[in-house]
């Protein structure tokens, strides 16, 4: 087998599109539990999307000419996340994500970024062994939460659009809590017309990006998290993602009919700080 490793490029998204849709439906089909993505086409747009934006650094796996996986990494935070990583399921197992995934850590070492990050499907023992060996430490097991929009509102806090004026004071929360904020991200969120702020006493104690897979949302207090989650028009497929560790949050969703779809572990690599408050993390981190 000749195998190579390049930088992808825009006519890869069909076939990497393709590959990924195959590789997330086999695993999670063999183990009973609902695809990440719904169709093929969807993860094409996703692909055409990830390879047109400036701040994704993206790689492709050939064998003997041929697109057989490819990983992201993206680069618009003060940390790096993987993903989506994906190989062909015809060819699984033989060192091709190894590869994959030692090609986006060179890129974020290259690059000076002081952590990596990503989101593992807990479900996937052989990704969990791999990012393991690469030196990934476990740092929360997470849950993903889908069903009805909750729609209930409580009073005293306030949800409402987030322009870009409110971007200073949502990355100011960010970093109390995580100690970084996701400034690329939440203004790509707010251009949108996606990101959400919660207010109390007319200051802002909370924001998401979206409360759904792709959206990451931070707060002061957990029940300023339920006001946004129950503020959402939708949670797009698979559903948004939840710290198992907040019991609180995780029986408030069961208790509002929302039910868990499957079990997600955050891994990371450098830097890392334990949250100061109440918090959502993205697919990506």
């Amino acid at each position: 087998m000749t195998l190579i490793i390049r930088e992808a490029c825009a006519e890869d998204a069909e076939e990497g599109g393709r590959i990924c849709y195959e590789a997330f439906a086999a695993i999670a089909n063999a183990h009973n539990f609902l695809p990440d993505f719904p169709s093929a086409e969807q993860c094409t747009g996703l692909f055409s999307m990830l390879l047109g934006a400036p701040h994704v650094y993206a790689v492709v796996a050939e064998k003997d000419g041929k697109v057989v996986g490819s990983n992201f990494l993206a680069e618009g935070g003060t940390v790096s996340g993987v993903g989506p990583i994906s190989v062909d399921p015809q060819i699984q197992n033989s060192g091709i994500g190894a590869r994959l995934m030692q090609a986006v850590m060179d890129r974020s070492r290259a690059k000076a970024f002081p952590g990596i990050r990503l989101v593992q499907a807990g479900y996937h023992c052989r990704s969990f062994s791999l990012y393991s060996k690469l030196g990934f430490e476990v740092r929360e097991h997470l849950t993903c939460m889908t069903g009805n929009p909750v729609g209930k509102t409580f009073a005293g806090y306030n949800v409402r659009p987030a322009p870009e004026k409110d971007i200073v004071a949502c990355n100011a929360l960010c970093l109390r809590v995580h100690g970084l904020d996701r400034n690329g991200e939440l203004r790509a969120s707010s251009k949108q017309g996606h990101a959400r702020v919660v207010e109390r006493d007319g200051r802002i104690t909370g924001y998401t990006t979206n409360v759904g897979f792709v959206g990451h949302s931070v707060a002061e207090t957990t029940d300023d998290l339920k006001a946004l989650i129950a503020s959402a028009d939708a949670f797009p497929h698979p559903g948004f993602i939840v710290p198992s560790r907040n019991g609180e949050l995780l029986r408030w969703c069961f208790s509002e009919g929302l039910r868990m779809n499957q079990p997600l572990t955050l891994m990371t690599i450098g830097l890392y700080n334990e949250p100061k408050g109440a918090w959502m993390p993205s697919i990506l981190y």
